[in-house]
């Protein structure tokens, strides 16, 4: 193994760096072999400067800091890339380019640190050739064949801070706090921020809710004395019967954007007599500096994706399982996308401490 590439793609998690740094000091103090960093995504491989040597220097003092230093894209599909031509937005499929960027440059591997849509695009290019190995990263821990993706446990610290400083004010003003949290289709961030932070009602997307449910919890704490309740929602929560709320829809080339479902749930509240107010975390849980269990894990996969690299194994990705880091294959990763398990500790134990779902 003499040359390596490694890139991150789709949105940004705190612990990518960690990655970055793990990938490079693994290799070259390791293997002897050099490391090149990919710019912004896939879209690196054929844009003016879209590769850079990294080495030791490259990587010293980066192990704590947020976002990325090689940037990213989450429109970056090589297979869907939307450009102008004779004056109309079209789609079209540059996958090859990559492919023919990627020979040119002699690499023995190349490494992608992404969620479900980065290392799915890693797994095509995988079947035309290409030598990948994937590394998980989302905060919303979506990605199957993992316990655990890095990000996510920063995310969830955030997450669990904005639900105890508006539990205080929500106890100040006798107030419903509503709290929107990312996640997608998961309600992992909500579910753990939840039960960590005191909420009082939890809405996730895998138990879809009813709004008269909640309202009932509301008044049977008012009666009993709780004149405020805190509720942590997660962007997919969706009424039973009904949809989850897109702030922008999706086409060929981006993913729909979710939002505005806690806008809903407040309003619905106010409307039948409760003072509510309402806060989207938002991109704060993708920001700062990861946790150190973040630094740990992205540390470990980033070693772990080398050592992959380097045994030959490819269309590979790195996971933990029973606490080892191992390695599985992609199509098992992609297969199914990771929820919340109904049956789960997790729920049990939040239904058990008296937190509600919205669905009785």
């Amino acid at each position: 193994m003499k040359r390596i590439a490694v890139l991150t793609g789709g949105g940004d998690a705190p612990g990518l760096n960690a990655v970055i740094r793990a990938v490079t000091k693994t290799a070259i103090n390791g293997y002897g072999c050099e490391v090149l960093g990919i710019v912004d995504g896939y879209d690196g491989f054929i844009a003016p400067g879209g590769v850079l040597p990294l080495d030791l220097e490259s990587v010293r003092g980066i192990l704590p800091r947020g976002g990325t230093i090689l940037g990213t894209a989450n429109r970056g599909n090589p297979f869907a890339r939307k450009v102008m031509q004779a004056g109309k937005e079209v789609v079209i499929d540059v996958s090859n380019e990559i492919i023919q960027a990627i020979a040119a440059l002699n690499l023995d591997a190349v490494i992608v640190i992404g969620g479900d849509g980065t290392l799915r695009v890693g797994m095509e290019l995988c079947d035309k050739g290409v030598p990948v190995i994937g590394v998980p990263k989302t905060i919303d821990n979506d990605v199957g064949g993992t316990e655990v993706t890095f990000g996510f446990d920063t995310a969830l610290m955030i997450a669990t801070e904005a639900l105890d400083r508006l539990h205080t004010t929500a106890e100040a003003h006798h107030r419903v706090m509503v709290l929107e949290l990312m996640g997608r289709e998961a309600g992992f961030i909500a579910l753990h921020s939840g039960v960590s932070g005191g909420a009082d009602v939890i809405l996730i997307p895998e138990i879809p809710f009813k709004y008269e449910a909640i309202l009932q919890k509301i008044r049977q704490r008012a009666q009993a004395g709780s004149k405020f309740s805190l509720l942590a929602v997660s962007e997919g929560a969706r009424p039973l019967g009904g949809q989850e709320l897109i702030a922008r829809f999706g086409d060929a080339v981006y993913v729909p954007r979710l939002g505005g479902i806690g806008q809903e749930v407040g309003r619905y509240i106010e409307e039948h007599g409760f003072e509510a107010r309402v806060t989207v975390l938002g991109h704060l849980q993708r920001g700062g500096s990861p946790t150190a269990f973040d630094r740990w894990l992205a540390t470990r996969y980033g070693a772990a994706a080398v050592r992959t690299a380097a045994a030959g194994v490819f269309g590979r990705m790195v996971a933990l399982r029973d606490g080892k880091v191992i390695d599985i294959p992609l199509s098992q990763a992609l297969a199914v996308p990771k929820r919340v398990d109904l049956d789960s500790d997790a729920v049990r134990t939040a239904r058990g401490i008296g937190i509600f779902f919205g669905d009785e």
